[in-house]
This record gives C-alpha cells, sequence and structure tokens, in this order.
C-alpha cells in the first residue's frame, strides 16, 4: 500500500482484520518497508489458505480504521467466492 493510503489514518494500525466476502475476518500485522505500508504476518498464511495466485487481482477497502474488506479476483477477473475453513488459529480474528 502506498503511504498515500496512510492519510486516511491518524496513525497506522499495527494489525488489520482482513474480511472477506463471505464475513471471515483474518488478522495480519502491518509494517512499513521501503516507502510503504505493507501486510506482514498472516499475509502469507491467507493468501496460501484463499489460493490467491499470480494474474489475481486483490481489492482492498477500508471498513473501519482497522478493517479491510478483501475481494479476489481470478485471472479471468471473476470475483472467487472462499468459505470459511480451518486456519491458523494464531491469525483468525476474533469476533
Amino acid at each position: 500500500m502506498l503511504l498515500d493510503f496512510t492519510k486516511h489514518f491518524v496513525a497506522v494500525p499495527t494489525e488489520f482484520k482482513l474480511r472477506n466476502n463471505t464475513s471471515c475476518s483474518w488478522k495480519v500485522t502491518v509494517k512499513l518497508m521501503n516507502g510503504r505500508v505493507t501486510l506482514d504476518q498472516g499475509w502469507a498464511t491467507y493468501a496460501a489458505v484463499h489460493q490467491i495466485k499470480i494474474g489475481y487481482m486483490v481489492t482492498f477497502k477500508l471498513l473501519t480504521p482497522d478493517t479491510l474488506k478483501v475481494i479476489i479476483f481470478d485471472d479471468d477477473g471473476i470475483e472467487v467466492v472462499n468459505e470459511c475453513g480451518k486456519h491458523d488459529e494464531v491469525f483468525a480474528a476474533k469476533e
């Protein structure tokens, strides 16, 4: 995420909840790296569990100061719907 994205925050959170199109939530940490805000711990596992592949487009919409809605589109531009499955309890966001 470009630093311009951070203008929407009083302070950039240290973690975000990612909420997908079936309302499942996933926790990822955030860090500043090379002038960008990056999703860190939890993102690689999220991407693997949700089978995000090269060529897919991932969009993020800010819902609350610490929650991003994530929509994944495959390489044909079709929205990918992921049911809540078992994943690492460390990164599952508690409701």
